[in-house]
Order: C-alpha cells, then sequence, then structure tokens
C-alpha cells in the first residue's frame, strides 16, 4: 500500500504562515467553476455568477451546449466572459457529451484558441496530434491542458507516474489527471504524484472517497480544483461548491504547512464537525483544515496517511471500537469504555494517541437536562445516581454512555438488535441487557431515561424511530445521539408524551470541546462552539 511520506509536504510550492499565526498569503491553487448550460445566454449568466463567487476561472463545457455555432458562439462566450477561460468539449469516449465528428471537434478548440480563449483541455489521446497542429500558431500567455481521465480506480504510483511522463511528451504545458476512488487510500497515491511534479499538474480524484483530493490539493501543490456554483450540478462525480471551498474549508488560506484533520465514518457526508471546526480554526489563526473522511478500512487509512501532516481525527460510526486496535496507545477511559472517539497523531514520533469524550459531552448534557427538569443544584450530586438508564444500541457510543452512566451511579440496560453483543457489553460495565424487540415492553418503573446510541432516524431515514410513541411515557429524559435532523422522530415523540429531551447535539459540542483543545492546543470555544450550531 503506499504512503504519504511525511517529507513530501515540505517540497510543495505556496505561501506559509507567519510565525504569530497570521493570516497567510493567498496559495496559488486555482478555484475554476465549471460552466455547463445547453444555451449561450444561460453560459453567459453562469459566468457572472461565477465571477460575484469569487472563482479565478471558468470550465466552459461546449459539450453541454444544444445548437452550438462555433464562431458566433466562441466570440460571444470569450468577450462577455468576465475571468480567464478554459475551454472543453469532451467526447463521449472521455466520459463527455459530444458524439460528432472528431476532425470538427478538435477544430472548434483550436478556434477558441485563435479567438482569445486562456485555456484548452485535450484528451491524452488526441493530444499529440493536436499540439503538433497549432504548432507556431499558438498565442504566447495561451496554455495546453493535456488530460487523461480513469472512470473505474487510480493506478499505482509507478504507473502515475509513467502517465504523466507520456502527457508531458505531447508539448503539454498542464498536466491534468483525473482517476476515481475505490478507497480513500488511493487519494494518497495522487497527492505523491502533484506533490513531486515539476510541472503544473492537476490531480483530481472523483467521487466521494476523492473529495480530500479537491480541498487539499492546494497543500500538495495541485494547480487548480474544482468548485460548482451550485451544490449537485457537477461535471465530475465529488466535486464540491465554490461556497464550501471558501467558506467550510477556508480554501485560500491552506497551503504546505496546513495540518489535515477530520472525521472517519461511514456514511460521514452528514456530519456537521468541517463546520465546527474549520470556523475555530479561522478564528484561533490556527493553520489546519478539518475535511470529511469517508473510510471503509480503518486500518489502512490510518497506516496509508502517516505522515504527521495528517495529525488527528474525530471517529465515528462504525470504526469507534476498531479504533482502538488501531492506536499505538489508548487513554484508560477509552480502554474502559471499548471505543475511540479521538486520535491524536503525536509530532514527534508520529505514534496515534486514541481517546474518548464521547461520555463527557452525553452524560454532561443528560445531567444537564435532569437538573433543569427537577429544578436540582449541580451540587447535590449527580442525577443519574440511581435512576434506570436504557441504552439503545452496543457500539461505540453506547459503551461510551453505558460505561459514563454507571460511573456516576445509574442502574445500566443494554438494548440491542442483537440481544448477544447487549449481554456482553453489560457484563462488561455490570448491568442488565435487553433485545431491541423486547424493550417495548420493557419499563419496571416510571422515570426512566432513555438514551438512542444508533444511527436509527439519521438523515435520510428520518422518519425511522428505534422505539414506539407509546413506549416514551415511562421515560422522564429521552436523548438522542443522531444530530441531523436536531429534533429526530424519536425525540419529538418523547416531548409529546411529556419527557425531557436532550439532542445530540449537546452531546455533539460537548465532546468536542476536548477534541479542539487535544487538536490545537488551545482552549475550546465554547461560545463560538454553540454559535455555529445554533444555526442548525
Amino acid at each position: 500500500m503506499d504512503t504519504v511520506n511525511p517529507l513530501l509536504v515540505s517540497s510543495a510550492s505556496g505561501l506559509k504562515m507567519d510565525v504569530n499565526g497570521g493570516e497567510m498569503s493567498k496559495n496559488p491553487t486555482l478555484i475554476c467553476a465549471p460552466i455547463m448550460a445547453d444555451s449561450i445566454d444561460k453560459m453567459v449568466t453562469l459566468m457572472a455568477k461565477a465571477k460575484a463567487s469569487t472563482a479565478d476561472l471558468v470550465e466552459i463545457r461546449l459539450d453541454s451546449l444544444n445548437n452550438f455555432n462555433p464562431f458566433e458562439d466562441l466570440n460571444v462566450l470569450i468577450k462577455q466572459c468576465p475571468l480567464p477561460t478554459l475551454f472543453t468539449y469532451r467526447p463521449v469516449w472521455e466520459g463527455g457529451q459530444y458524439g460528432g465528428d472528431e476532425k470538427k471537434r478538435l477544430d472548434v478548440l483550436r478556434l477558441a484558441m485563435e479567438l482569445g480563449a486562456d485555456y484548452i483541455d485535450v484528451e491524452l489521446k488526441v493530444a499529440h496530434e493536436f499540439i503538433k497542429s497549432i504548432g507556431g500558431k499558438k498565442p504566447e500567455k495561451f496554455q495546453v491542458i493535456v488530460s487523461s481521465h480513469n472512470y473505474q480506480s487510480t493506478p499505482s504510483v509507478e504507473e502515475l507516474g509513467n502517465l504523466v511522463v507520456k502527457i508531458q511528451s505531447t508539448g503539454a504545458d498542464i498536466v491534468k489527471i483525473a482517476t476515481t476512488a475505490i478507497d480513500i487510500t488511493d487519494v494518497a497515491r495522487i497527492f505523491q504524484i502533484t506533490v513531486h511534479s515539476q510541472v503544473p499538474i492537476i490531480g483530481l480524484v472523483m467521487g466521494e472517497r476523492g473529495l480530500i483530493s479537491r480541498i487539499l490539493c492546494t497543500k500538495f501543490g495541485g494547480y487548480l480544483t474544482f468548485g460548482t456554483l451550485e451544490a449537485g450540478v457537477v461535471s465530475a462525480p465529488g466535486q464540491p461548491t465554490i461556497n464550501d471551498l471558501l467558506n467550510l474549508y477556508n480554501f485560500r488560506q491552506l497551503g504546505p504547512d496546513t495540518k489535515v484533520y477530520g472525521i472517519i465514518g461511514k456514511p460521514v457526508g452528514h456530519s456537521k464537525s468541517p463546520v465546527l471546526y474549520n470556523e475555530a480554526f479561522k478564528s484561533a489563526g490556527f493553520n489546519g483544515v478539518f475535511v470529511h473522511l469517508l473510510v471503509d478500512d480503518l486500518e489502512m487509512f490510518l497506516r496509508t496517511y502517516s505522515s504527521t501532516d495528517f495529525a488527528g481525527f474525530s471517529c465515528t460510526i462504525p470504526h469507534k471500537e476498531t479504533a482502538v486496535k488501531c492506536c499505538d496507545e489508548v487513554d484508560p477511559v477509552a480502554k474502559s469504555i471499548g471505543a475511540v472517539n479521538c486520535i491524536i497523531r503525536r509530532q514527534s514520533d508520529g505514534k496515534l494517541f486514541g481517546y474518548n469524550t464521547d461520555y463527557i459531552g452525553a452524560i454532561s448534557a443528560i445531567e444537564d437536562g435532569l437538573q433543569a427538569r427537577y429544578n436540582m443544584s449541580s451540587a447535590a450530586g449527580s442525577p443519574l445516581a440511581g435512576k434506570l438508564f436504557v441504552v439503545i444500541g452496543a457500539g461505540g457510543a453506547g459503551k461510551a454512555l453505558a460505561y459514563g452512566a454507571k460511573q456516576k451511579g445509574a442502574r445500566v440496560v443494554i438494548a440491542n438488535r442483537t440481544y448477544e453483543r447487549a449481554r456482553e457489553l453489560a457484563n462488561v460495565i455490570g448491568g442488565d441487557a435487553l433485545s431491541l424487540d423486547d424493550l417495548a415492553r420493557f419499563h419496571p418503573e416510571d422515570g426512566m431515561i432513555l438514551a438512542n446510541t444508533t444511527s436509527i432516524g439519521m438523515q435520510p431515514n428520518i422518519d425511522q424511530t428505534p422505539m414506539p410513541k407509546d413506549a416514551l411515557k415511562h421515560y422522564s429524559l429521552v436523548f438522542d445521539a443522531v444530530y441531523t435532523p436536531k429534533i429526530t422522530r424519536l425525540l419529538r415523540e418523547a416531548e409529546e408524551t411529556g419527557a425531557t429531551i436532550v439532542s445530540g447535539l449537546e452531546m455533539f459540542i460537548g465532546q468536542a470541546y476536548e477534541q479542539f483543545e487535544r487538536f490545537t492546543g488551545l482552549p475550546a470555544p465554547k461560545e463560538q462552539f454553540r454559535r455555529t450550531m445554533s444555526k442548525y
């Protein structure tokens, strides 16, 4: 398995943040807005939007047009575009929409060059012939991007290196390689190629697992990235919006020295962690970026991204228990719980340290809810002492809550789809076990506490609930670790039966305090965290 060498990053070009944490100068990686529309008028409108979005250039996808009149339409597009132009006329055989005569297609690209285009993108298969045909006619500032697209996989580093040489041999000014991520570790191979490239290079990996290639290209020396004007309107799978690049990931401030953090999970796109941490990093002047990491195999991911530049991770479903085995050292509390939700890579030697901050965030939020319900003083000890505390789920978060509740003196019952797993956890913490099917009929007393730690009810399955409404009347407080949506069906129905409800957002914010401090060495901006998450 290829790994990202810790020495790679220092060789990338770019500008650094000053030692006092001051604003970093703009990095050299450009943001290109793909323009796809079926008419010239629509394209002109989209170009103005791209300018307003502060994109650096536009990619005009000629293959998306209906009724294309080359001379007239190219003139309009070039003259009316407020930004530098990159023209692409992608044929069907390279994943585009143009299925016509090949000679006509290349004639159109030559015409775009003659009429004043800044860049054109031509496919490797025809690049030699095309570049030869424009010899001696090429305008001074005009550049040819020669591209290769692989919609099946990402080749080995050796194969990618050979591909770069092959593209360069055509006379390309800029090399472009777009591959497909079968696994997130595939992206590491593209990073290795871009960071070592002696020529301008665009290296992107398509699909959700390849998202980090589009954000971290600025760290690893990429010439440009693509950002869409609207969510979902993409010219290739996995493109982020320009708005997200700029305002979620602080793209203009990223550079070779930026430390990478992220939320490891599957699924992971719903997580608000990047919003929370990136805003806090920016406010604190901390040179880091926090990204979504869709990980299938945690051990392989951590082994591949072994550089100290990948400095820390939050860990969510389904990797919290596996993370215990993947760390070099595990905090005693996390070891007792059997789940890690925070991984820190020590900068001196790259060793991985695992912690659990889930139980603090969740238990504190539940205690606050009970104190408010019964008008109790925090000095009176934990309101959980002696309470019957039912945990749904025996995964990483379930273990954390069961452990935390037990530590506070609660009587703990674990309910899980697989009874054997519930029994196993109950034996470890000294509690009782139930199957999820039996939970609805379990009400030995009123005033119990219920905590859902499964993903039941999480977007997009918001109509699901782990408990029928009628059974909720026996609980005084109901907590749901799910926070997308903020009020799940479980919480809504619990509130209707008179229970106090505690959203997973409270746990999310609470567990993030300690993680931020471990990531940065700075005090957690608690008020800012609350302000940020109040928007959701």
